[in-house]
């Protein structure tokens, strides 16, 4: 953690006296920068961030009210701990600082010993905070260790012999996450997948995950059929809910020999058939309440034939839901028309398209939700 007298102070007034006292009274305890109005503060800040910024009110161009409101706008600067030094003690003008999201406020003319006093204090929070957040970095980074060693890495030990070609990828939209999938050889002749969406994001949804994976593949190696995977799986995950969360899932159970295919939906959309010449469709009926909601419901399973060269697509709904810097989403049209392009491709070629075009239609927008994707090819 960076130490106090390494911490920098950005002091900003139009009045050359305040800043060189300032500067003064602050030098040789922090790093201390300084600006004469509102656009030479918000270059410098660009530049390189401060701890602190001293900011006045009343100055040409650019007023300290409108500094604060960019500085906040931005989510780079969001944060930056920012007092008020100012002539203007009225209440009201001191509401609008806080309002406008100032850290603190000092009315002209000051105090010396209160300004160092203040600067103090709000360093010391800065560095108390900087520190917990990376005491949650450090967690969260344990955690997504922890999630991705739960989820299945290498799928080629599931594929080898089987005239499968199976590829999947997750990416949260936070260090952890919600969104699960599995792809587990069952049986000599036998091949199980499942995708799931938990509700909520962060450490809760991906220990609810966690459980739910555990579950999942305890369930699966029973040669259970898909809706008496979900049944159970919604019966254990009631019992011990504590905390309230659901997760939608998609199961299937693929016979090599025939390509027989048995899917289930516990609220979860159903896969995308994709083939040559076909424009991608949903051949399953799937329908069921979501998992972890209420005990004793009914799940149905479809059953239908994957074709030598058809790939099913299992996905969440991150990827249809990927929002645009101008606010567009992916859409299904969209998602369709990119595997329809792909047809008879390899599932790892598939899925790395997926992935890379959503970040392409993404780019300049925070991800708002985990995108997760398993394509499933029988071989030609």
């Amino acid at each position: 953690m960076k130490a106090l007298s390494d911490r920098r102070v950005l002091v900003v007034d139009d009045l050359k006296a305040n800043v060189q006292l300032l500067a003064k009274v602050l030098q040789g305890e922090y790093q201390v920068s300084v600006a004469f109005d509102g656009e030479s503060a918000l270059r410098s800040i660009a530049e390189s961030p401060p701890d602190l910024v001293l900011l006045d009110i009343m100055m040409p161009g650019l007023d300290g009210y409108e500094v604060l409101r960019r500085l906040r706008a931005d989510p780079a600067t969001c944060e930056l701990p920012v007092m008020f030094l100012s002539a203007l003690e009225d209440a009201a003008n001191k509401a609008k600082g806080f309002e406008l999201g100032a850290n603190d406020y000092l009315g002209k003319p000051f105090e010396l010993l209160e300004v160092k006093a203040r600067v103090r204090s709000l360093l010391r929070a800065r560095a108390w905070s900087e520190a917990v957040r990376e005491t949650m970095d450090r967690e969260l980074a344990i955690a997504r260790s922890i999630q991705v060693g739960i989820l299945p890495r290498d799928l080629s030990p599931v594929t080898h012999e089987t005239g499968l070609d199976v590829a999947a990828r997750l990416e949260p939209a936070q260090q952890v996450g919600g969104d699960l999938y599995l792809a587990l050889r069952t049986a000599p002749d036998e091949v199980f997948v499942s995708v799931g969406d938990v509700s909520g994001k962060g450490i809760p949804a991906s220990l609810f995950m966690a459980v739910t994976v555990t579950i999942l593949r305890t369930l699966a190696r029973q040669g259970l059929a898909p809706h008496e995977v979900l049944a159970r799986v919604n019966e254990e995950l009631v019992e011990q809910n504590a905390s309230d969360l659901i997760v939608t899932l998609v199961c299937a159970r693929i016979a090599l020999g025939s390509g027989r295919v048995e899917i289930a939906s516990a609220g979860h959309p159903a896969p995308l058939l994709v083939a040559p010449a076909t424009p991608p469709f949903r051949p399953f009926r799937t329908s069921g309440l979501v998992a972890g909601f209420r005990g004793g419901e009914c799940y149905e399973s479809d059953v239908g034939t994957l074709a030598p060269g058809e790939m099913l697509v299992f996905f969440s709904d991150g990827i249809p839901e990927a929002w645009s810097a101008s606010g567009e989403a992916f859409g299904q049209e969209r998602f369709a028309d990119l595997l329809a392009a792909r047809a008879g491709h390899e599932a790892r070629d598939v899925v790395d398209a997926v992935i890379d075009a959503v970040h392409t239609h993404s780019a300049g927008a925070s991800q708002s939700d985990d995108i997760t994707i398993l394509a499933l090819r029988r071989l030609p």
